[in-house]
């Protein structure tokens, strides 16, 4: 088995995260450290080590899937000096990790798992699933601001995706994307002369925020995982 996907399917972090920490020198195998993405190792018989930690091993392990309701304010990270970040809200021993990001100033659903196969998969640009959120601008949107969100607006030089976008009242609509461009729809609320006052995701793939309440969190039941997994 390759070092990255030992690293993924022991819920370390992701495939992609973990070629990182072997390129920057963090993993050790049987005292050594390498730095070579093509190295193999064998699960049962190898000593892992990241940063000095010893790596444990179940291949028979259950994987942990949960959806949780990120309050504003809270970090979408593992780690943020002097920042509440969402694994403080998550009270069980097994460390698992965010699939993709929720900024700061959002709220809403945000998975995460220490299953590293599908962390990885979910997380890649080219996985194609549907983000969906409910936004609250600052003014109201007009009619052609909200056909430009949905037809693509131009950002970093690219048009963004086409989305779509379904208005709730004057200053709040709902919006589903198939990118993940960094804070793209405040961004593209401010290319319409507008800001956001709140942006909350409620869906992600067939996993839905439904009543979890703000802070809390649940674990994903088999038919979300299922499906998740395609």
């Amino acid at each position: 088995m390759r070092l990255q996907k030992f690293l993924s399917q022991a819920g370390v972090c992701s495939r992609r995260k973990g070629e990182a920490y072997i390129l920057a020198g963090r993993v050790r195998v049987n005292n050594e450290t390498i730095v070579s993405l093509g190295t193999k190792i064998d699960p049962e018989s190898d000593r892992v080590e990241v940063d000095g930690k010893k790596i444990a091993w179940s291949a028979g392990k259950e994987k942990i899937y949960i959806a949780l309701n990120k309050p504003r304010g809270i970090v979408t990270s593992c780690s943020h000096k002097g920042e509440r970040i969402v694994l403080d809200l998550i009270d069980i021993k097994d460390r698992v990790y965010p699939i993709g990001r929720l900024d700061k100033d959002s709220m809403g659903l945000l998975l995460l798992t220490d299953d590293g196969e599908l962390h990885n998969k979910l997380s890649h640009p080219s996985f194609d699933h549907e983000k969906e959120y409910v936004v609250e601008t600052m003014a109201p949107m007009g009619n052609e601001a909200l056909k430009r969100m949905a037809d693509g607006i131009v950002l970093d030089g690219k048009p963004t995706r086409r989305a779509k976008v379904k208005r709730v009242d004057e200053s709040s609509f709902n919006i589903v994307l198939k990118q993940g461009i960094n804070r793209q729809i405040r961004r593209m609320v401010k290319e319409t002369g507008n800001r956001v006052k709140t942006l909350k995701r409620i869906r992600m793939g067939s996993v839905r925020l439904g009543k979890l309440k703000n802070g809390a969190w649940r674990f994903l039941n088999e038919a979300e995982v299922k499906v998740l997994k395609g």
